[in-house]
């Protein structure tokens, strides 16, 4: 490896929720949650805090087509950031808060996004998203797996 490539190690990205009032009331806080993560096994998305290891998915980069950056607007006007993957036909189903919403469901929330990228989609909420480092890391990982983004409708 030379100087000017960075180690598969130095590659990882992983992103941490912010602690919460709930965690910090429960004695919960000395564990850092991940919240999304990059690494030589494929992409972890994390559970919502309340139901982190229920919902919590790795998904292996041999089900991975794209990873896939898109917003929708949210009560309030402003746009609601989402990370999530565009996988193989024939993927299994993730756990997450969004799994049980149907076609039509999600729809109506976001026209402009796939069915399934939504149900493989985390909100970046009580985290913050670095696509430079997340671009990086996809490339070390899986050289064919692109970053997309999707306009917001």
């Amino acid at each position: 490896m030379s100087a000017d490539q960075p180690s598969h190690q130095s590659a990882v990205y992983e992103a941490h929720f912010t602690w919460t009032p709930v965690q910090l009331l429960s004695g919960a806080a000395t564990k850092r949650l991940v919240a999304f993560r990059v690494d030589a096994q494929g992409v972890t998305l994390g559970g919502a805090p309340a139901k982190y290891a229920k919902q919590t998915a790795v998904v292996p980069w041999q089900d991975i087509e794209a990873v896939v950056l898109w917003q929708h607007d949210v009560i309030g006007g402003r746009p609601m950031s989402y990370v999530g993957l565009r996988r193989r036909p024939g993927a299994p189903p993730l756990p997450g808060q969004n799994a049980r919403l149907s076609p039509e469901q999600t729809a109506r929330l976001a026209p402009h996004v796939d069915h399934d990228v939504f149900l493989a989609s985390r909100g970046v909420n009580l985290w913050t998203l670095d696509r430079e480092r997340l671009t990086a890391a996809v490339r070390a990982f899986a050289p064919g797996v692109s970053v997309q983004d999707i306009p917001n409708a």
